[in-house]
């Protein structure tokens, strides 16, 4: 077990690596990167054997796209577990954490579920375009995926976001929160969290009890308004706008890593092994999830 969790958060740091460091800036800005990204995600996938989708739209005659890859469920087939992650990344920043970090825990997890015969279907996508200026306009690659999946009616039982999930700290002080929040939660950024709405709150609830059931990492959960600062500021937000039940699993973003949409966003900056074993107790939860169904 020692080795295989060596050779994930290997796997996970050559993922961040290649992204932020060999590729770097990727946006419509850096369009360029931004395929690059793109053609990388799609052979990663391919290597582990899945087909993919690219979702093409263009954005100021830039083409820009959203990939899909997808493990078939079997009894369920019709009912739809969605993980995403963004692979843009902010204009100026190389985006180790913001979300390069997230795109390796997607690949990964889908590296694990080839082992795993689900019973719901597990979708896998890599979103375009999250970073302002699109985010929450309809030009997001999420908004755009999410309109599409309404109008053809598919069955998302949840929808996780993955989302800058790669900074750890047992250091005191090292975690802050929006007002009030610090009365209820740790001052320490050691943990993983959740966070969804008041409406998402059975669905939240449902993936926080398959995690602690499978990981011993530290898992903090909030439901809570949309208003709140940093709550809806990623692309689970395109979901809910959809009707679908979604949340964000992150390291909380600004309120404990200082390099947020920073220059400085690299890889050295990120905790490796904590983000495998973030990324294996999600795998392991999600895996829960697909066979057994998130009602």
């Amino acid at each position: 077990m020692n080795g295989e969790k060596q050779g994930l958060t290997h796997r996970l740091q050559m993922h961040v690596e290649r992204l932020a460091g060999d590729i770097g800036e990727r946006n419509v800005f850096a369009s360029e990167a931004l395929q690059r990204a793109a053609v990388y995600i799609e052979d990663e996938w391919g290597t582990m054997g899945y087909d993919v989708e690219r979702l093409e739209y263009d954005v100021s005659g830039i083409r820009c796209a959203n990939l899909v890859t997808t493990r078939k469920g079997s009894a369920r087939s019709s009912e739809i577990l969605l993980l995403g992650a963004h692979y843009d990344s902010v204009i100026g920043s190389p985006g180790a954490n913001d979300n390069a970090s997230g795109v390796a825990a997607l690949l990964e997890i889908a590296r694990m579920f080839q082992a795993v015969e689900p019973v719901l279907t597990v979708r896998f996508v890599a979103f375009v375009n999250e970073e302002p200026p699109f985010f929450w306009t309809h030009k997001q690659g999420s908004m755009v995926y999410a309109e599409a999946a309404r109008r053809r009616g598919d069955d998302i039982r949840l929808m996780a976001s993955l989302e800058t999930i790669g900074c750890y700290s047992d250091q005191p002080g090292s975690q802050s929160y929006p007002p009030l929040f610090r009365l209820f939660y740790p001052n320490r950024g050691n943990f993983i969290g959740i966070v969804s709405d008041f409406g998402s709150r059975p669905a939240m609830q449902r993936l926080a009890e398959a995690f602690r059931a499978q990981s011993d990492f530290p898992l903090q959960t909030v439901s809570t308004f949309r208003f709140i600062p940093g709550v809806s500021w990623s692309d689970h937000r395109s979901f809910w706008r959809h009707g679908y039940p979604a949340v964000m699993v992150t390291d909380t973003a600004f309120y404990r890593y200082r390099h947020y949409h920073a220059p400085t966003d690299t890889a050295d900056k990120l905790a490796f092994p904590e983000l495998a074993q973030v990324t294996l107790g999600l795998f392991e939860a999600f895996a829960v999830l697909a066979r057994e169904g998130v009602d």
